[in-house]
This record gives C-alpha cells, structure tokens and sequence, in this order.
C-alpha cells in the first residue's frame, strides 16, 4: 500500500474554517483564488491582444501553443525538483517568474504595437513558470490534508479557485470590452505577485527534510515506474493528452473566433466561460457530500461531457445555450477532478507525488502546443464547424476506450487505509498500489 500521508500540526479551531483545515491550507486555497482571478481573464485577453494587434487565426494558435510548449519541456524536471527542494520556495520562484513575464506583457500591449514573437516569449515565460509551478503545489496540498478528510478538503479547495475563476472570466472578458487586453494583464501580474508573497508564509516546519537520490535522472526514473505500473495511471494519461488537447483548441483558439464572428464580442465569452466555473462550483459541491466507491469509473463517466462545449460551439448555440453546455461539462469535469485527487493521494507515495502528478501533467499536454498551433490550419482546410465536430468526437472516443481498462473500472475507495468493497462481488478489487502489477490512472 503507499504510504500514509503526513498531515500539517493541528492548529487551534478557527470557527469561520473547518478543524482539519489549518494554516498552510487556508494560504494555499487563498493564494490559489488570487491567481485563478487573473489568470482566467488574462487568457482571454492574450487571445484578444493578438487579434487587436492584426493577428490571424493562426496567430491566436501559435500564442497558446508558446504557453503551453514549456510545460511539456520543463514539467518533469519541475516535478523532480519539487520532490528535491522545498516544495514553497519552488512555488514562490515561478510566481516571481510569472509575475515578471505577464508584467512585461502588459507593458508591451498597452505600449501598442506589440510583435507576434515578443508577445509568444513571454507567454513561453508564463508557461515555464507554470511548469515548475504545478507539481509542487499539488504536493504542497496533499501535505496539508489526512487521507480521511482529503475527499473534502479537494473539493472545497476546487470549489474555491473555480468559483475565483468564474469572477476572472466574467470580469477580464467585461474588462477587455471597456479598458482593453493590457489591463487585463497587468491585473493577472499584480495577483502573481500578492499570491506569491502569501506563500512565503507557508508553514513547513513539519516537512521532514528530503534525502537526495542519485540524481536528477535518477528521479525521474523513479517516478516513471510508479506510473508505468499503474494501467490506469498511463491509460488515463494518455486519455488526457488527447482530450485536453482538443478541448484546450477549442476554448484557446476556436471560441474567441467564434464569439468575435457570431456571439457579439469578447464578453458573451467570458459569460460562457464563467458558466463553466458555476458549473465546477456545483460539481465541488457534490462531491463536498460524495464519496462513489468506484472512483475513477465515475471520474471517467463524467469526461464524456467535455465533448459539449466544442459542439455547442459548432452549431453554434446562441449565448444561453452555450451557457448551458459549458455548465453541465464543468459540473461533471469536477465530479472526475476531485475522484481523481483523491485516487492519487490514496495511491502515489507521498515523497514521490510530484514526479509522478509532473509525468501527468506532461502526458495531459504534451499534445497541446501541437493542437493549438494546429487548430488554424485545420480550420483552413476543413472549416470552422467541421474542426470542432472533431474535437467533439475526440473527447468521446478516448475516453470510452478507457473503459476498457479494468483498474479504471474497478478500483475502490479506501477508509481508514482500507481499500471498500465492491459493490459486485464478482468483481474483484484491484491491487494494491504497491503491488508491480496494479493499475491505475492519472488524468488532471
């Protein structure tokens, strides 16, 4: 079995936050709500910066691939690092990191005429910060939590940054109606730096020092045979590395286009992008009270709605019923995030989890820069409508084929340490994480 997880000293109860939600919790979740509020709105803006600057279809392609590149170059090294180093200093370093590059932006927009490749440097800049960045806050946040409380506290805390991420996409997309993208991006800077100064405060004291291995390359082979042993581990990575890449084309480049051409503007966007959020909001919520007992043969069901969106847009719906699909696939996406956290904190060994959570990452978007430098081409050549059919029916295909995978549709919840039973007994339960042979999977 892997190993327990060491929760954060018990800190005296504060009435207004539950008991087992401490210190480092509370300033993770807060510095996670200041980001999420620029970040959603600044990704809207870059898109909007391009086209304002002259920029074409491909153009808009090109500046989500620059984001996305860096992580899957740097993810891994990210992770072996954040498995090396103290977990908040490598936090805080790619924050400052962040924070500089969206500063520059800013500048450069509201300077005008920015150039297409300054503007692909600095969002390459954002997005190698982000690659160092989220391994090591995912195993920043297990560490604050116990396994009994962990189902929770990871919904609480998606609940939280998904609610800030609606107020970001409302708020950039109204904002870069009236002020304009560089604004916008000023604001993502300030909260990069905010966020940043609040996680210098982290408390972590009660990290056990971490003993270094052979070396870098050594690490990253460690990690690479936790996942390799898990089927449903790699089956749900490999899922993810097509089903983010069409769904990141989707929102990234094809549904700026189509709500400058046929919803009225940058706004309408952000209304549906902020439906999205409510629906996260309403999927944390569920998952506050649920706990399924088959936690990634839900998770896996409830993927099959990202399809929606990149129909919706096809058709396309008119804004209310853009507003509908993006709600229903955020609610269901949530419902898989929080089983899938809390499948991988009861699987993956604590001192190994970001350089396991960094080879998910980098299979989720290792595809991605491809299909958003892509995503104009293949409107050339196929149509608009037709390139969001097919990334319609790419979410659905992968994902059903991950059915097919036993682990995915067998593994349990564990109490106490203790893997449930199944609800069939004819089924059997899988293996335990430790055992060679044992399944499982890693989607985001």
């Amino acid at each position: 079995m892997s190993s327990p997880r060491t929760a954060a000293p018990r800190t005296p109860v504060n009435r207004r936050r539950p008991e087992w939600a401490g210190r480092n919790y509370s300033l993770l979740t807060g510095a996670a709500i200041i980001t999420n509020l620029g970040s959603h709105g600044a990704h809207i803006a870059a898109a909007f910066a391009v086209m304002e600057a002259g920029g074409s279809v491909g153009d808009v392609g090109l500046i989500a691939a620059a984001r996305t590149l860096p992580l899957v170059l740097f993810l891994l090294i990210g992770g072996a690092i954040a498995d090396r180093l103290p977990r908040h200093r490598v936090m805080v370093a790619a924050n400052v990191l962040n924070c500089l590059s969206q500063a520059a932006f800013a500048v450069l927009v509201l300077a005008g005429e920015p150039q297409l490749w300054q503007m692909m440097l600095l969002t390459a800049l954002c997005g190698t910060g982000t690659a160092f960045f989220n391994p090591a806050a995912e195993g920043m946040l297990l560490s604050t939590v116990s396994g009994e409380h962990s189902n929770r506290a990871f919904a609480l805390f998606r609940m939280a940054i998904n609610g800030a991420g609606i107020g970001g996409a409302a708020l950039g997309g109204a904002m870069i109606a009236a002020v304009g993208p560089g604004w916008v991006l000023a604001a993502d800077a300030a909260a990069f730096a905010v966020a940043g100064a609040l996680r210098t405060f982290l408390d972590v004291s009660h990290v056990p020092d971490r003993t270094p291995g052979g070396g870098l390359l050594s690490d990253l082979r460690e990690g690479w045979v936790e996942v390799r042993t898990r089927p449903w581990l790699w089956s749900i990575v490999l899922q993810f590395s097509v089903v983010v890449a069409v769904v990141g084309a989707a929102d990234a480049v094809y549904g700026p286009l189509v709500a400058r051409d046929q919803l009225g503007g940058p706004a309408p966007w952000g209304v549906a992008l902020a439906f999205f959020g409510v629906g996260t909001i309403a999927g944390a919520v569920l998952m506050m009270a649920w706990k399924p007992r088959r936690l990634l043969l839900v998770g896996t069901l409830c993927v099959f709605p990202l399809a929606l969106p990149s129909a919706g847009l096809a058709v396309p719906l008119p804004v209310w019923g853009l507003c509908v699909v993006m709600f229903v696939s955020g609610a269901a996406i949530e419902v898989f995030g929080v089983n899938w956290m809390t499948a991988m904190h009861q699987e993956i060994p604590e001192e190994k989890f970001s350089r396991v959570t960094a080879y998910d990452w980098f299979g989720s978007v290792s595809m991605l820069p491809l299909a958003t430098a892509l995503a104009g081409p293949a409107e050339s050549a196929f149509g608009r409508t037709q390139s969001l059919w097919g990334c319609a029916v790419l979410v659905v295909v992968p994902t059903a084929l991950v059915l097919l995978v036993p682990d995915v549709r067998r593994m349990t919840r564990r109490a106490h340490g203790k893997t449930i039973a199944p609800a069939a007994a004819a089924e059997p339960a899988p293996a335990p994480a430790s055992a060679p042979a044992s399944a499982d999977s890693v989607g985001r």
